[in-house]
């Protein structure tokens, strides 16, 4: 098993956009291996950091590298932050973090079954809990399996890529990432194959996202930690594809709406409040440095909003 390191992405500008006052409450919903949480609790003296993380390896690096610091890990899913928190007592904070997608660590680590790079059981689960990546391409249908390829990994193989997990599976069952890393490159065409970076990566990318309903966490995450925001709060998000950053791109800009009247309207008479301002009108992403130093950094996005 590898070290559980995880290089925080756009640290400081995280730093920055949460705006960290000494006394808030402050929650990373993604702690991994608390690289960011450790820099947010280094800067609290009498609030609180709450790390929550579903990976139960996760939990126990973050405890051990936050001991000391005015910070508690809690093993859930960020999309039950709200009744994890408030086990804790704790019902209103003053900023949050997510960084979503999977961490370094699980990439790495052959086992987990993230990597096609890397021989393991078809696993894919982050919590270690509930139906693997084997058992979804294993007994969904045809038409289930072409869905989460196209709409997970916007695959434009989707169909053909299923098509070939249906008639391998009459045979034997799948359940290591090699035996699917090479149906999804039998099912692409040679040309296809030569200017594509891997064939397998959306696929593996749709299948993790399926297994851990990332997407589905990710919206019910947004409305309750933003209605758990103080006034003043920030909230900032790290996302690594478009199905993610569109989220939170539309989720953000419908925040920051004022007027809800329709556009043949002369006048406003809604009386619409924004309920957010948008710290950044468009995404910051990792300088050129990071991005060298740190290849994982290159597709992340930053986006950050202020409750009114």
């Amino acid at each position: 098993m590898s070290e559980f390191s995880h290089k925080p992405i756009m640290l400081m500008q995280c730093i920055d956009g949460l705006a960290i006052r000494p006394d808030g409450i402050y929650v990373d919903g993604t702690c991994g291996g608390a690289g960011h949480s450790k820099e947010i609790a280094k800067r609290i003296t009498d609030g609180m950091l709450y790390g929550l993380d579903q990976d139960p390896d996760a939990v126990a690096v973050a405890s051990s590298r936050l001991r000391g610091l005015p910070a508690k890990v809690l093993h859930t899913n960020f999309r039950n932050a709200r009744t994890a928190l408030a086990k804790e007592g704790v019902e209103k904070i003053d900023g949050v973090l997510l960084d979503l997608g999977v961490s370094s660590y699980q990439l790495d680590t052959a086992e987990r079954g993230f990597s096609y790079n890397a021989d393991a059981y078809l696993d894919m689960r982050m919590s270690k809990e509930g139906p693997t990546a084997a058992d979804l391409v294993n007994t969904l249908s045809l038409q289930e399996i072409t869905d989460i390829l196209r709409d997970y990994g916007e695959e434009k193989f989707a169909y053909q890529i299923a098509k070939k997990i249906i008639a391998y599976r009459e045979n034997q069952p799948i359940t290591t990432t090699m035996q699917l890393s090479e149906i999804v490159n039998s099912a692409y065409p040679a040309a296809e194959r030569r200017k594509s970076k891997n064939p397998s990566r959306k696929t593996f990318q749709a299948l993790r996202i399926a297994v851990n309903d990332e997407l589905g966490a990710l919206k019910d995450a947004l409305e309750d930690l933003f209605d758990m925001l103080n006034p003043g709060g920030r909230m900032c998000i790290i996302t690594f594809h478009s199905l993610e950053d569109r989220i939170v791109k539309q989720y953000f800009k419908q925040l920051a709406v004022k007027c809800t009247c329709p556009k043949e309207f002369p006048v406003c008479v809604c009386g619409g409040k924004a309920k957010a301002e948008l710290v950044t009108n468009k995404p910051l992403v990792a300088d050129r440095e990071e991005q060298e130093e740190n290849r994982r950094s290159r597709s992340a996005k930053l986006r950050i909003v202020e409750k009114l």
